[in-house]
């Protein structure tokens, strides 16, 4: 038997691009995690209780800290297999530029750079048309005041283009974007390429051997030891469990003060908590809720935003 309160809880969708950079960070590392399957898009009563009201997916959790954002919970995955390629922060200058544009233009190139009928009909044939009128409606207000300019068209396709002729050419002189294993830039950037293979059932350009070959290499790592948890089960695990001690705090103007937190380039819906710790790579808010007592939510400091709040937690 395991303690399901030490182990790891994702919450995610089996489609969800981002949660494949850490189901495939799973099977790299072969720790045993619970899978929570979310909706789609909110509201996601499996999640929203917990994390309160947070957008984005997946979200990983463990015992009563719930941890937002995959550069954090990789970061996590990281410390606690002692493998240090992992950290996003362990990335060389160039390395960062590729990660940085494969999570940002290329991820949403994705999309943008099929025509309108074919997306809609590959999330009718994944979702069904009313899920599908929903999806739509959904993504469209997660952008409202976003700080991101995807391109589209022919510039979307273009972006895609260059992007798999650049790892092609990268990779042709090691078997992995960190070198000989596989480091945190491999699963940022596998994300889009899976995404777009599996989203419109894409093949890769055979010409791109060396691409072909690590996305091959990527996808062998699997899943590793995965177990199905209902969300009712990951909710006694919160209840069942106290949060982990903090680090010191980091000064902050807004320490042990109720405050919103969200991200600043797109989904900006914020969280809201008493700020408990601040440090170099995090902020950790408190939130005291009916059901589970109190619950730690950790979101990376970089590419999140930090205000005072006039409401509860």
């Amino acid at each position: 038997m395991t303690d399901i309160n030490k182990e790891w809880v994702l919450h995610h969708y089996e489609a969800s691009p981002y949660a494949e950079k850490i189901r495939l960070m799973f099977g790299y590392t072969g720790l045993r995690w619970h899978s929570v399957i979310s909706p789609p898009m909110p509201p996601r009563p499996n999640l929203d209780p917990l994390t309160g009201g947070y957008r984005r997916i997946p979200v990983a959790q463990k015992g009563a800290d719930l941890f937002c954002d995959t550069a954090l919970i990789a970061l996590e995955i990281a410390r606690e297999t002692d493998r240090s390629a992992l950290r996003p922060d362990s990335l060389s200058d160039d390395t960062r530029a590729l990660v940085a544009h494969a999570q940002g233009d290329v991820f949403f190139s994705v999309i943008s750079s099929e025509s309108p009928l074919k997306v809609l009909a590959s999330l009718v044939a994944k979702f069904g048309v009313r899920e599908t009128y929903r999806f739509f409606k959904d993504r469209s207000g997660m952008m409202k005041g976003a700080t991101i300019r995807p391109p589209s068209g022919k510039r979307a396709a273009a972006v895609i283009s260059t992007f798999f002729s650049d790892m092609d050419a990268i990779l042709a002189g090691q078997e992995f974007l960190d070198g000989e294993n596989p480091g945190y830039a491999d699963f940022a950037a596998i994300h889009p390429v899976k995404f777009k293979a599996d989203f419109f059932e894409t093949v890769l350009p055979e010409a791109l051997t060396h691409l072909n070959r690590w996305y091959a290499a990527m996808l062998a790592l699997g899943y590793g030891e995965r177990c199905e948890l209902d969300p009712a089960d990951a909710f006694k695990v919160a209840a069942q469990s106290e949060p982990r001690p903090l680090p010191p705090s980091d000064p902050h103007e807004y320490l042990n003060q109720q405050v919103n937190i969200a991200p600043t380039d797109y989904g900006q819906v914020p969280v809201t908590g008493q700020l408990l710790t601040v440090t170099a790579e995090r902020y950790v808010v408190a939130r005291q809720t009916d059901d589970f007592g109190a619950v730690h939510v950790h979101f990376p400091r970089a590419g999140y935003a930090v205000k005072p709040s006039t409401t509860g937690s």
